[in-house]
């Protein structure tokens, strides 16, 4: 026995409530999926930078501490074409808990860069030992 053609072309599609609540639903949704990927581009993006700063500051406070620039002055300025976004500076001060006497110096090297309008920052930090001190 066969099925009357009226109920079998009702049966196939979807009504104008269901498209209505699926449209509805998708429109509640979307927006807050949307804003979790941004959210998650931009923690990316920020864990990347800082990455990459803390790589540049391990660097350059290597080439300082090796080449002895450390004892001059005027540490700080940038990494050149390759890596715009980036500043550095670098301090030096006795180390405070210094209790030898040695003459030992800590180097604190900040790299800063700007990230949505802010100012960011990574510093990484040894100590040296001066030439010439006993």
């Amino acid at each position: 026995m066969s099925r009357p053609r009226s109920n079998y072309a009702r049966t196939r599609g979807f009504t104008l409530v269901e498209v209505l609540a699926a449209l509805m639903l998708m429109a509640i949704v979307l927006p807050a999926v949307m804003q979790g990927v941004s959210l998650s581009t931009a923690a990316a993006t920020a864990a990347r930078r800082r990455s990459e700063a803390a790589g540049l500051a391990g660097s350059k406070l290597a080439e300082i501490v090796s080449t002895g620039q450390w004892q001059g002055g005027g540490l700080s300025g940038d990494f050149g074409d390759d890596w715009r976004d980036y500043r550095w500076e670098a301090t030096v001060q006795p180390w405070s808990e210094d209790t030898t006497d040695a003459g030992l110096q800590q180097i604190d090297l900040r790299v800063s860069w700007l990230f949505r309008g802010r100012d960011a920052s990574v510093t990484v930090s040894t100590l040296a030992h001066e030439r010439g001190s006993q």
